[in-house]
């Protein structure tokens, strides 16, 4: 029986996360804010929580209402039979997120849908569950948009962007589910070479070799949200974690390099965590020494902001980073993220395409630069040919 879901996730990985659900089979699928809304049965709930790189968690709505103040939000909720969902010994938590005028604050309405889950207990049983912030049993959210309320279950328990492989991490790691969505962007496949030159805790790495051997990114977790819901199909569930008959072949290799021997030893920890260092070769090594694998390749990075060091450092490394690509690695495309404008700028190079993107809190560009061989104008042109 299919029913509707709704796949959160970060800033600007909308249509990315829409694109990734279609290829999963699903139905009815629409971008919304910082979200995408489909159907599908359980069988697609459990495998989107397995399969989805940019998602960060997976909601299916219970109750949708129209409420004007937090008193409305609590009568709607007590309407609902709570028994089909939970028990009275079940601990649960609620999310709140709050988009409105009237609903100024989310932990205010938090408090009210609990409210009226222990209240609906209270007046059924005698007895009253638990609210336990971590690790509750059942996860639920509220979302209002204006006066448009509704209340999900979580069907992902911890954000899925959580993978559970990495074990060590640098002052800055990039999100998982950020980085899946930067590769997909760039069009990567595994059907080339991979480098990221300054790699940090490795997770472009460790995200570019999960999806060239197209291995699903929930198999490291623990758990899931819905292991604990009263409707758990065991069986199901099992059927799908186990089936690995659409990993592939990766014929090429992925490389990591950075400056700092700490990061590539973090790099190390996780890559191995990952059971992915067959896959994967670490240097440490600066920019400048960097060279171009026998073969094409991608390179996408997430180089240093400028946050933690000097201007004069962090414009050399740009700047660097700029003259090696385009004498060392002809016919290669590049892409780079940062919040500062004035650090991409010292790269030297136009972009041939600029994306918008939320690293944590930061607003980013994330640009793409094609290296070729010979004047750009031929290349352009030859592209225009092409196209």
């Amino acid at each position: 029986m299919e029913f509707e879901m709704i796949a959160k996730t970060f800033k600007g990985l909308e249509e990315v996360l829409a694109y990734e659900l279609v290829n999963l089979g699903a139905n009815n699928v629409e971008i919304q804010r910082r979200a995408v809304r489909f159907t599908g049965d359980k069988a697609l709930m459990y495998k989107a929580n397995l399969h989805l790189r940019t998602a960060s968690r997976v909601l299916k709505p219970i109750h949708t209402f129209d409420a004007k103040n937090a008193d409305e939000v609590y009568d709607e909720v007590k309407k609902l039979n709570w028994t089909d969902y939970m028990a009275v010994d079940t601990t649960f938590a609620i999310d709140s997120t709050v988009y409105s005028e009237e609903f100024r604050h989310s932990k205010f309405v938090s408090y009210r849908v609990k409210d009226a889950i222990v209240d609906w207990f209270k007046e059924s049983t005698g007895d009253r569950p638990s609210v336990r912030i971590d690790n509750p049993q059942l996860m639920l959210n509220i979302h209002i948009a204006e006066h448009h309320c509704t209340l999900s279950l979580d069907s992902s328990g911890d954000s899925l962007h959580k993978r559970g492989y990495r074990i060590s991490q640098n002052e800055a790691p990039l999100n998982e589910a950020l980085a899946a969505g930067m590769l997909i962007m760039a069009g990567w496949n595994g059907q080339s070479n991979f480098l990221d030159p300054m790699c940090g805790s490795g997770t472009l790495l460790i995200e570019a070799a999960l999806i060239a051997l197209n291995i699903p990114p929930g198999i490291y977790r623990s758990s899931f949200g819905f292991e604990k819901w009263k409707d758990f199909d065991s069986e199901l569930f099992d059927s799908l974690y186990n089936d690995d008959s659409a990993e592939r072949k990766f014929d090429f290799k992925i490389y990591g390099s950075d400056i700092s021997q700490r990061a590539i030893q973090i790099s190390e920890q996780n890559i191995k965590s990952a059971g992915l260092m067959k896959n994967i070769e670490l240097q440490v090594k600066s920019i400048k020494d960097l060279e171009a694998p026998a073969e094409n390749c991608l390179i996408v990075t997430n180089p240093p902001y400028g946050e933690r060091i000097t201007s004069d450092d962090i414009f050399g490394l740009y700047a660097a980073l700029g003259t090696t690509i385009k004498h060392k690695f002809p016919g290669t495309s590049c892409w780079v993220i940062s919040s500062h404008e004035e650090c991409l700028d010292k790269i030297g190079l136009k972009p041939t395409e600029r994306i918008k993107l939320l690293n944590g809190t930061l607003d980013c560009w994330y640009n793409r630069y094609d290296i070729f061989a010979g004047k750009r104008n031929d290349f352009v042109a030859n592209k225009r040919r092409n196209s």
